[in-house]
């Protein structure tokens, strides 16, 4: 075999070296190089099993409060839950419908994980859909499907139960799923049914525990992602450290949908968690949909990948929030 010169040698390390940088480098859409857009397969959470949740979720049909298609979802969410080991419990109210005046029948579910710690953290969605795609201007009442408004938030939170069992440290989690987020037929209809309920009793009746942080995901699986840090969050002084945290964890992990920047203020189930529990809660939300309360809000509209960032990142957050003592 003929020997190679150690400038054969050398040369031949910086070819290979150039292939691998050309390999991980790609065109963007200026045609300037830049680094490879992330994949499925490089983010160690499942987002299409997520998709998959989603899917099984807008399967149901029309979710909102009182629908035979929420009972449908209730009893599949806590099905899901409890093969998964959680401890799954129905905190039920009743609301005014506010075209009949009828009494709708509601319930937030309560998914507690590891439910002997006293200190916990809270990680919400709401669960109902709007009864009608008012914002729709072919068919404002039409079907609401409710992919990303709605689905995308449960969906995560069934894929993240996979990994709760097994959670190290002294801190407890509870999912929250929130019904009467927005039943509401015309402005001015009351939305925060759920949340506003489940922050009244959390003051009349405190329960044995304490909610150190609480963090609410609302519209986070559309494929065009954007993140930036909801403009109460970040504005609050006792959440403003949490949205600095979680944004930080995505920066680290290189999910640049997560941005640095002050977004608009959103009205969202967040806000009765914060201010009357006095829960510090930020909302991680995408408002810049552009089939929000449309006939277009479907699973097509959504993405795994988006759901496996936006996973990747809250997972990776609570398990360190969880071992801080």
């Amino acid at each position: 075999m003929p020997k190679l010169s150690g400038q054969t040698i050398y040369l031949g390390a910086i070819v290979v070296l150039a292939g691998a940088l050309l390999g991980y480098l790609a065109l963007t859409s200026n045609g300037e190089a830049g680094v490879r857009e992330m994949q499925l397969a490089d983010i160690p959470f499942d987002g299409q099993q997520a998709y998959a949740y989603l899917q099984d979720i807008c399967d149901l049909g029309i979710r909102s409060s009182g629908s035979p298609g929420m009972t449908a979802q209730q009893d599949l969410l806590i099905r899901h839950f409890e093969q998964l080991g959680a401890t799954v419990s129905r905190q039920e109210f009743t609301a005014r419908h506010p075209q009949t005046g009828a009494a709708v029948p509601m319930a937030n579910l309560i998914v507690e994980w590891h439910p002997e710690r006293r200190e916990r953290i809270l990680l919400a969605a709401h669960y109902d859909t709007r009864p009608y795609p008012d914002r729709d201007l072919r068919n404002p009442r039409g079907l609401f499907i409710g992919a990303n408004d709605g689905a995308s938030g449960v969906a995560l939170l069934m894929e993240l139960g996979r990994e709760m069992p097994s959670l190290a440290g002294d801190v407890g989690v509870d999912f929250v799923l929130f019904d009467g987020e927005e039943l509401v037929y015309r402005e001015g209809d009351p939305y925060f049914l759920g949340s506003t309920h489940f922050a009244e009793q959390y003051v009349m009746s405190p329960p044995p525990h304490r909610y150190r942080w609480g963090v609410l995901l609302d519209m986070i699986g559309d494929s065009e992602l954007h993140l930036p840090q909801e403009g109460h969050s970040i504005s609050w002084p006792d959440t403003r450290p949490l949205v600095h945290a979680i944004w930080n964890k995505a920066k680290e992990l290189g999910v640049k949908e997560f941005r640095h920047r002050k977004g608009q203020e959103v009205r969202d189930d967040h806000l009765p968690l914060r201010n009357t529990a006095r829960i510090p809660t930020c909302d991680i939300i995408d408002f810049d949909y552009p089939y929000w309360h449309t006939e277009q809000d479907v699973p097509a509209r959504c993405s795994a990948l988006s759901l496996a960032k936006v996973g990747w990142v809250v997972r990776e957050w609570l398990v360190e929030e969880v071992a801080r003592p």
